[in-house]
């Protein structure tokens, strides 16, 4: 009697290895940040107290010196550990190095940056007081930084996986720090020409507070600018950088720019037609929101042109995205526009709140509408199925399922309204009060479903048309073969030539398996025709086979056995 095959042990030797990287690189990175946290700790004292380290907390300088001097030489030793590894290509080029890698040098960018710039806007008017910690994190964590890209740009060790990861985290990092605070240094000064000095003037100059956001946005536009250009950002052609920008530079700078857009003519409609609050509380949301319509467009603008060089896919991600931004606005504006109109037949007399209401759903669909209309071009919608661009039907589908879900959601806030009416409830007012604004929001979730759907029914036809007819019905087959290797080959040529039916691979007991493997000069490629010609032979002897499971005999030298098989009832 024979013992069965035993299993084969290599099979799991890249799960162990997989998983002592992730346990060894956690641990180095768990190392590298107390370490780190240690010595800023023991240089704050020192800026601070100078050779008086202790001063009044000991029990914070006993932190920082177990932190930095046993944390640190650890630190060092399974860094040395790891750094003598890396000369095996296989540990060089793994996931958990890179991913270590990029998980350091993105905390330690984040935080010295912040440090730096922190630092630098406290200066101006010798508001910080905390300069101390702010100066040994920054310096810290800069040398941390630094230590990490030299071992990303090793000439001998340097990192391959991940590197357009780092490239994309700083950019992404820089170009919303960039972003935000200039949106607040050019809303500051807008507000000052708007609305005149603030009333912290008594304070302290109207400036101060626009100089610091501009050192601000200058900081994230320099670490934008390194990794976009100088890291070569904006040079990977991978799927990661497509969607970075896709949603940062597009969805983001999107939102950001129609809010803006959306809040400026909101406060333009309200100065003309309702003028029921103070003129400077009209006007406190212009300023800001104008600098967001302004930075949004700009940065929304380049990265459209970027997509535009990149690819076909990303234009047509960029346009979709577009249009679902606008249209996710103009569905807004449709429903607060239904609730304030609803508002004003309940309580004509509340005409202050429900026309500042309904100013606010205008404004909402005046801005996304007509961008919608640009982006979307409802008037070009695709003819035929090379018209139909991918990603569409993903887009249809997720508009119709999202709106399908808040009617559905908006529908049980108004049944429980309902009931809730019928049942005695008098504090929430009248039954049309009480409804709607979720009516409103169930009336524009219901026209965009009745938009969409029709759309993607009509693009489901249109691909329908083009698909060839199935003549296969075939589910399962059962191939009978004397060679393991060439059985998994030929199961993949037949599950392909199929149609994708399971393909199961039995090894013949006797000698008379077909033999698909010559040897030789050119074996290589007289394998790969006898095995084309083989399938061509299969799928040859199963035409007009209608069963849902086949067996399918192959010998050497002869015609392949096919034998309909049924199955065996229940």
């Amino acid at each position: 009697m024979t013992s069965p095959p035993r299993l084969a042990v290599p099979a799991t030797v890249p799960a162990q290895a997989t998983l002592r990287r992730l346990i060894l690189y956690a641990l180095l990175f768990a190392l590298v940040v107390i370490a780190a946290s240690g010595v800023s700790g023991l240089l704050e004292r020192l800026f601070t107290s100078g050779a008086v380290l202790a001063s009044s907390d000991v029990g914070g300088l006993a932190l920082s010196l177990a932190f930095t001097l046993i944390g640190g030489p650890l630190a060092l030793l399974l860094w040395w550990f790891v750094w003598r590894r890396l000369d095996d290509e296989a540990e060089r080029t793994s996931a958990g190095w890179g991913l270590y890698i990029t998980a350091v040098y993105a905390v330690s960018l984040i935080v010295f940056t912040t440090a730096f710039l922190g630092l630098a806007s406290s200066l101006i008017g010798q508001r910080g007081s905390d300069w101390a910690s702010a100066l040994a994190n920054g310096i810290v964590w800069a040398a941390v930084w630094a230590w990490h890209r030299w071992m990303w740009k090793h000439p001998v060790k340097p990192t391959s996986h991940l590197d357009d990861g780092r490239a994309v985290v700083g950019s992404v990092f820089g170009l919303l720090l960039g972003a935000g605070a200039g949106i607040a240094a050019l809303g500051g000064l807008l507000d000052v020409a708007v609305r005149g000095f603030p009333l912290t003037v008594t304070v302290e100059p109207w400036w101060y507070p626009v100089l610091r956001s501009l050192v601000w946005a200058a900081g994230g536009i320099i670490v934008w600018w390194w990794h976009w250009f100088r890291e070569g950002g904006r040079s990977f052609r991978t799927g990661l950088v497509d969607v970075i920008t896709i949603t940062v530079g597009v969805f983001v700078a999107g939102i950001t720019a129609l809010g803006g857009a959306g809040v400026v003519l909101f406060v333009l409609l309200r100065l003309a037609f309702d003028r029921d609050d103070p003129m400077n509380e009209l006007l406190e949301p212009l300023a800001p929101a104008i600098a967001a319509a302004v930075i949004g467009s700009l940065v929304w603008r380049y990265h459209r042109l970027v997509s535009g060089r990149r690819s076909p896919e990303t234009v047509r991600a960029s346009l979709l995205v577009t249009s679902a931004v606008a249209l996710t606005a103009a569905a807004s504006g449709v429903g607060v526009i239904v609730n304030a109109m609803l508002a004003a037949a309940v309580s004509p007399l509340a005409g202050g709140a429900t026309r500042t209401l309904l100013l606010g759903g205008i404004s909402s669909l005046l801005v996304g509408g007509p961008l919608w209309w640009l982006a979307w071009k409802p008037r070009k919608q695709p003819q035929t199925a090379a018209d139909i661009p991918p990603g569409r039907r993903i887009y249809l589908v997720a508009f119709f399922g999202v709106s399908a879900v808040v009617s559905l959601i908006t529908l049980l806030v108004i049944g429980y309204r309902l009931f809730e009416f019928l049942l005695g409830d008098v504090s929430g007012g009248s039954l049309l009060d009480r409804i709607r604004a979720p009516l409103g929001l169930l009336v524009a979730a219901g026209l965009v479903a009745g938009y969409h759907f029709p759309l993607w029914r009509h693009d489901r036809v249109l691909l329908a048309a083009v698909q060839p007819t199935r003549k296969q019905t075939i589910e399962q087959v059962i191939l009978v073969i004397g060679s393991q290797q060439n059985g998994e080959v030929l199961a993949r040529g037949i599950a392909e030539a199929t149609g994708g039916a399971r393909v199961t691979v039995w090894l013949r007991a006797d000698d008379g398996g077909a033999d698909l493997s010559p040897s030789g000069p050119g074996s290589e490629g007289a394998a790969s025709l006898a095995v084309d010609g083989a399938v061509q032979e299969v799928m040859g002897a199963l035409a007009g086979v209608t069963a849902q499971h086949v067996l399918v005999v192959l010998g050497a030298g002869k015609t392949p056995e096919v034998i309909p098989l049924r199955t065996p009832p229940k």
